[in-house]
């Protein structure tokens, strides 16, 4: 991963002690690990765990063997306070293997990750090799052909970060991939991947919701409700989809589900 990235990453979580201090939350964050249904995955490896959102809820609710990973000193550090069992690594590193053998996870989660990365076909290969025949990858990037990218950008003309303000000033400079839903499940269904259920998370608890359900809870309910409606219609429009891939054979195929949540 790029050292300015890094750098960024630690500027941003410079005044979080530990999980209780991080307010960023997002829907994905929550669905987890609603997520894994009744696919009774005893080996998860969490890939850029950040702080531990998604580990935690892991470790408090899934009975599972989970491992986390991330380069970032800060990150590392919260995420031993959370009692998570860490490992790093540099994923972005095309010259070298993740230290796993083949096969050795049931389950491989990369939420907002993939968009930080220059080598993602290596990447996605390394998920793809350490993932046991039938393991399932649960992965997620903004989505920019979603309404909340979308009708901004439309409307103001400006990009979709913006350089000069927080919270934006962070993914602007530290995100060097654009994916939509669409083309986020066709590149990694093209790397030996078979789609399997695409989870569309509802506003309800993320840091941003809160924030507006605190300004006006019409507000708040009538957008919930907006989002709902609209997600039935495509899971295009979902800011953040996070899709479910299942390692499988070759020429195997499988009918991709739509799970609000």
């Amino acid at each position: 991963m790029r050292n300015e990235a890094i750098q960024l990453e630690e500027l941003r979580l410079q005044d979080i002690n530990d999980l209780s201090d991080y307010q960023a939350h997002h829907e994905r964050h929550r669905i987890f690990p609603a997520v894994f249904e009744d696919r009774q995955q005893s080996k998860i490896l969490d890939i850029a765990a950040g702080v531990g959102v998604v580990g935690k809820r892991i470790q408090d609710q899934y009975p599972a063997e989970l491992l986390c990973n991330d380069i970032c000193p800060k990150c590392l550090q919260t995420l031993g306070k959370c009692g998570l069992k860490t490992v790093s690594f540099d994923i972005d590193d095309k010259e070298k293997d993740f230290p796993f053998q083949d096969g050795h996870f049931d389950a491989v989660i990369a939420l907002a990750t993939i968009e930080h990365l220059i080598n993602i076909d290596h990447f996605i290969e390394e998920i793809h090799r350490i993932l046991r025949e039938g393991g399932y990858l649960y992965i997620s990037a903004p989505n920019y052909a979603g309404l909340t990218y979308l009708l901004p950008f439309l409307m103001s003309g400006k990009t979709f970060h913006d350089p000069l303000s927080e919270p934006s000033r962070y993914e602007f400079y530290a995100h060097v991939r654009y994916f939509t839903y669409q083309t986020l499940l066709e590149y990694v269904g093209s790397n030996n991947f078979t789609p399997d259920t695409v989870y569309l998370p509802l506003p309800e608890s993320s840091s941003r919701y809160l924030s507006l359900r605190q300004e006006s809870l019409f507000k708040a309910t009538l957008y919930r409700t907006a989002m709902k409606l609209v997600y039935r219609l495509s899971p295009r429009w979902n800011a953040e989809p996070v899709i479910c891939f299942q390692k499988l054979g070759k020429n195997q195929t499988k009918k991709l589900r739509t799970v609000i949540i």
